[in-house]
């Protein structure tokens, strides 16, 4: 009987049904990630970002070396408090998030990227074959 049980994991309180994946593995509650879709064509690489509720001007974007790099900030937060200052919940987030992706082969010069209705739309144009060929260096 007890056997069976431990074998059913029902049997466990709450409180640790995901404590093994909090304590030794992703420590980052997944609120505060950035959230993103990343879709390849034949042409383009295309990452979907969600960034609700960040200013346009408070997301920097980066590609060096292969590695696109996404970060963001958040430095306003109003509390809706009553007039004792009680705030019964609070479960918005202020503060930096950053995100990083290899994505290979992009024609730096032509990464576009679009902000609209809480989502960053970045196109990457992939290299073409002739381009991404290694410049022959002549030996004198």
């Amino acid at each position: 009987m007890a056997n069976e049980m431990m074998r059913r994991n029902d049997w466990l309180d709450p409180f640790f049904d995901d404590f093994g994946r909090h304590f030794f593995g992703n420590m980052q509650p997944t609120d505060q990630v950035l959230k993103t879709d990343i879709k390849e064509t034949e042409k383009n690489y295309v990452a979907n970002v969600d960034v609700p509720g960040i200013a346009k001007d408070d997301i920097k974007l980066n590609y060096q070396d292969g590695i696109l790099n996404i970060s963001v900030k958040k430095t306003d937060f109003n509390d809706h408090e009553d007039k004792d200052g009680n705030v019964l919940m609070s479960e918005r987030h202020y503060g930096a998030m950053s995100r990083s992706y290899r994505l290979p082969n992009v024609k730096e010069q032509d990464i576009k990227a679009h902000y609209e209705d809480g989502v960053l739309t970045i196109t990457l144009p992939k290299l073409t074959a002739d381009e991404k060929s290694p410049h022959q260096i002549g030996i004198e």
